[in-house]
C-alpha cells in the first residue's frame, strides 16, 4: 500500500474526498502543529507522488495552493520549503522568555548539570551456532543492513563540512544530551517522519540503542524497579542486554495483533519494552486498538511524586521503522502518550552501526538522570559523527539515502520471497511488510537442529526458538538486507537441504 514517512501521511485517509485539498491540510496541520518549522523542505512533487501512488500533479497542484496562501516558498532548483514563522514549543519547565533552539533548556536541572561541569553495543542475538565458514560463510543474522551501500561520497562532504565549521571551543568536551544541531535536526526528522513533537531539549543522543536500555536500566534500578515486560518472542539481545544491567525480563506474549496487553496488565510490572512499528521477530505492526490499550495501561498507574518515575513507562524501540515497503508508515508511540513512553532509536539499521548515533525520548521527570547517568559513563559522544549528521539530515541527503537502501532492500526482499516459494515450498513467510527479516515457519520442524545444520553448511542463521521464553511454534529468522539475490538463493537451497537432513 503507498504512503509517505514525510508526515506520516497515509492517502487512504484522504477518503473519497479531494486528493489534493487533503495533501494541502495535512502540510497545514503540520506546520500548525510544528512538525514542520521554517526553512524546512519538504519532498520533491515527484518523490512524494511516487510514495503516495498519486500523479505528479496532486502534489505539485497542492504544492502552488499552499504557496499561493504564502506558507510554502519554492524556487526553481530550490525545492519547496517552509515559510510561515514558527518556533519550537518550549520543553515542559523552560522558561517563557524567547530562547534560541541551541539554547540549553534553562530548568534548575539543566544549570545544576553545567554547574557542575558535566559537559556499549547491543548484544548480538547469537544463538545460531553457525560455524566460521571463511569466505563461502553466508551470514543471514537479523538486524544487518546493506553495509555496501553507506554513502561514503556523501557522509565524507558531510564530515568535511563538519570539521570546516567547527570552532576550537567545540573541540572540548560537549554536552552530555548531545551536540545541539543535531539535536535540533534530529527534532525537525522525528517530527516529520515519526509523527512525534519535542523540543530538542527532550532529546538525549546516546551511542546507539544499547546505551539507552543501560542508561534506562540504571534509571529504573534506582528506583528499585528490576522487573520489565517484554514481548515473548522477542530479540535475544535486548533481553539479554537487559539481564546484563540487573533488570528481570517478564515474558509478556505476542500474537497477530501484537503484544498482548491483557497479558500485561496481569504480568505486575511497571514497565515494558515494545517494538510497536515492526515486532521483533515476528513482524506484526501493534494493532490500534491494542496501541490505545497500551497507552491505557501505562496511563492508568497512580501520578507520582516528585522525583519519581512518571507511572508506567512503555519504551519504545523504535529499531527499524524507515524500512518499509507495502503498508503505509506506522506513527511512534510516543505520539500518544509521551508522560508515559520513553522512544528509542538510532541511525544503525538505515545508515551503519558504526555510526554508533542513537536517541531517547524519556518523560520529563527522567531527563535529568538520564543526562547525568550519560555524562558519567562517558562524559559525552563525539562531536564529528553528530555534526556530520546533522548536515546529512538537513540537506535531504540522510532522505536521498533512506529512498535507495528501500529499492535496494525491497528488491533483496523479493529475491528472499522468491528463494523461498522455489526451494521451500512448505514454508510461510511473516513480516514481509516492512524490515530487514523474515519469519519463516515451517511446522513440525525443530527449528534448532536445523540451525545447527544450515551451520555445517556454511549458512548463519537463527532460530526462533532463541528469540523466546516460554513454549511456541519454531521458525528461522531471516535476515535478508546484507547479501545478494544469488547468494540468498544459495542460502536458502541448502537450508532447505537441512530441513530434510532435520526431519
Amino acid at each position: 500500500m503507498p504512503g509517505a514517512d514525510f508526515l506520516q501521511l497515509d492517502p487512504m485517509q484522504a477518503g473519497r474526498g479531494n486528493l489534493t485539498a487533503w495533501l494541502a491540510e495535512a502540510v497545514r496541520d503540520a506546520v500548525s502543529d510544528g512538525r514542520l518549522g521554517p526553512g524546512d523542505r519538504l519532498p520533491a512533487t515527484r518523490v512524494l507522488a511516487g510514495q503516495l501512488g498519486c500523479s505528479r500533479g496532486v502534489v505539485v497542484d497542492a504544492y502552488r495552493r499552499l504557496t499561493d496562501e504564502g506558507l510554502l516558498s519554492g524556487r526553481h532548483g530550490g525545492g519547496t520549503t517552509v515559510r510561515a514563522a514558527w518556533a519550537p514549543a518550549p520543553a515542559p519547565g523552560a522558561a517563557s522568555a524567547p530562547s534560541s533552539a541551541r539554547r540549553a533548556r534553562p530548568d534548575a536541572d539543566a544549570r545544576s548539570v553545567a554547574a557542575s561541569g558535566l559537559a556499549g553495543a547491543l548484544l548480538d542475538p547469537t544463538a545460531s551456532p553457525a560455524r566460521d565458514a571463511g569466505a563461502g560463510l553466508i551470514d543471514l543474522s537479523p538486524g544487518l543492513p546493506d553495509l555496501s551501500a553507506f554513502p561514503r561520497a556523501a557522509w565524507a562532504r558531510a564530515e568535511r563540512t563538519a570539521l570546516a565549521g567547527l570552532a576550537s571551543s567545540d573541540l572540548g568536551y560537549g554536552d552530555p544530551r548531545g551536540l545541539p544541531a543535531l539535536r535540533e535536526a534530529l527534532a525537525g526528522w522525528l517530527a516529520r517522519t515519526r509523527g512525534i513533537r519535542a523540543h530538542p531539549d527532550d532529546i538525549l543522543v546516546v551511542n546507539g540503542v544499547s546505551q539507552g536500555l543501560m542508561l534506562l536500566a540504571r534509571a529504573l534500578g534506582a528506583q528499585a524497579l528490576r522487573r520489565i515486560g517484554f514481548e515473548d518472542p522477542g530479540s535475544y539481545g535486548a533481553r539479554e542486554h537487559l539481564r546484563r544491567w540487573d533488570m528481570e525480563p517478564v515474558p509478556v506474549p505476542v500474537d497477530q495483533d501484537g503484544l498482548d496487553v491483557a497479558a500485561l496488565g496481569r504480568a505486575r510490572v511497571d514497565a515494558v519494552l515494545v517494538t510497536p512499528a515492526h515486532q521483533f521477530p515476528t513482524g506484526v505492526v501493534l494493532a490500534p486498538d491494542r496501541r490505545r490499550e497500551l497507552v491505557a495501561w501505562a496511563s492508568a498507574a497512580s501520578p507520582p511524586g516528585p522525583g519519581d518515575l512518571p507511572g508506567r513507562l512503555v519504551i519504545e524501540d523504535d529499531y527499524d521503522a524507515e524500512h518499509r515497503y507495502d503498508r503505509p508508515p506506522v506513527p511512534a508511540l510516543r505520539a500518544l502518550a509521551p508522560d508515559h513512553v520513553v522512544h528509542l532509536g538510532s541511525v544503525s539499521k538505515s545508515l551503519a552501526p558504526a555510526i554508533r548515533i542513537g536517541w531517547l525520548l524519556a518523560p520529563a521527570a527522567l531527563q535529568a538522570e538520564l543526562v547525568e547517568a550519560r555524562y558519567w559513563t562517558d562524559l559525552a559522544g563525539p562531536a564529528l559523527p553528530q555534526l556530520a549528521l546533522a548536515h546529512f539530515i538537513t540537506t535531504g541527503g540522510f532522505e536521498r539515502h533512506l529512498r535507495q537502501v528501500r529499492r535496494r532492500h525491497r528488491a533483496r526482499r523479493d529475491a528472499l520471497l522468491a528463494a523461498l516459494a522455489a526451494h521451500l515450498s512448505g514454508a510461510t513467510a511473516h513480516g514481509v511488510a516492512a524490515g530487514l527479516h523474515l519469519l519463516v515457519t515451517v511446522p513440525g520442524i525443530d527449528d534448532a537442529a536445523v540451525v545447527r545444520r544450515a551451520g555445517e553448511a556454511g549458512v548463519r542463521v537463527q532460530p526462533l526458538s532463541a528469540h523466546r521464553m516460554g513454549a511456541g511454534p519454531s521458525g528461522l529468522v531471516i535476515g535478508y538486507a546484507a547479501n545478494t539475490a544469488d547468494r540468498l538463493d544459495e542460502a536458502v537451497r541448502r537450508i532447505a537441504q537441512s530441513f530434510r537432513s532435520a526431519r
